[in-house]
């Protein structure tokens, strides 16, 4: 019986969140890299990976830019399409890259972090990103803090944070008050989407970190997962169900 409970309920987040799914066009588009504007304020910046179990995968970033500043979040998959990211940022917007964020250690945050410290470009990521980074064949985060921080871009603030555990132990999140927008990263799924790859994630706290999330942050407008389309709070929602213990 729980079974099926639980089935209707994932049918009926399925469909609620479809309806709050949102289309943009985008601003930039390349056969390796599209960026879409969400809010006056802020972009989704999608890159492609190739992996083994899952093929093909759409990766996603959040940029916010504010007074000729700009702040992202996770690179792109690859170094090129990292320069390829930080040439529109700079030279179609007029922008200055402030920092980095890396929200996990996995490939599709950090893919293309060398060429961002080759511009002097600074990184941040919680301490255990950074400690799991350095047993990968990858560029470590240069600054490391604990469990909150917040970051200036122009006359605007963005807060990065810890909530819990989830798709992996030291996954984080971005959130821009001034337009209510989240970036997820991977601790968030897109609506329909499976549970993806579990191989460093903590199943059994999935669910309360990101119910804990949207209570701490009552005010979400816009959420942006790690994968798929950007959507409303729904995609916290569906979230919370597909990874709700039995």
């Amino acid at each position: 019986m729980k079974t099926k409970v639980r089935y209707f309920s994932l049918c009926f987040l399925f469909c609620v969140g479809c309806w709050s799914q949102r289309e943009y066009d985008p601003v930039y588009e390349s056969g390796t890299l599209r960026i879409e504007k969400l809010t006056a304020h802020t972009f989704v910046h999608v890159s492609y990976l190739e992996t083994k179990d899952f093929g093909k995968v759409a990766c996603n970033g959040m940029i916010v830019i504010d007074e000729g500043e700009a702040l992202v979040f996770d690179t792109p998959t690859s170094n090129e399409t990292s320069t390829e990211l930080m040439n529109w940022i700079e030279n179609q917007n007029g922008a200055q890259i402030k920092a980095v964020v890396a929200t996990h250690f996995h490939e599709d945050c950090l893919g293309g972090l060398e060429v961002f410290h080759l511009r002097n470009i600074p990184s941040y990521a919680l301490e255990t990103t950074r400690g799991l980074a350095a047993h990968k064949e990858v560029a470590v985060p240069q600054i490391g803090f604990q469990s909150h921080l917040e970051l200036n871009v122009g006359k605007e603030k963005v807060l990065v944070g810890f909530q819990g555990e989830g798709h992996t132990v030291d996954n984080i999140i971005g959130y821009f008050t001034t337009e209510g927008v989240l970036f997820g990263g991977c601790l968030v799924k897109a609506i329909g989407a499976g549970k993806g790859n579990l191989a460093d994630a903590n199943v059994h706290e999935w669910s309360n970190t990101v119910q804990s999330l949207k209570v701490k942050y009552p005010k979400i407008q816009t959420v942006i997962p790690g994968h798929g389309d950007t959507g409303g709070v729904g995609l916290l929602d569906y979230t919370i169900t597909l990874f709700k213990d039995k």
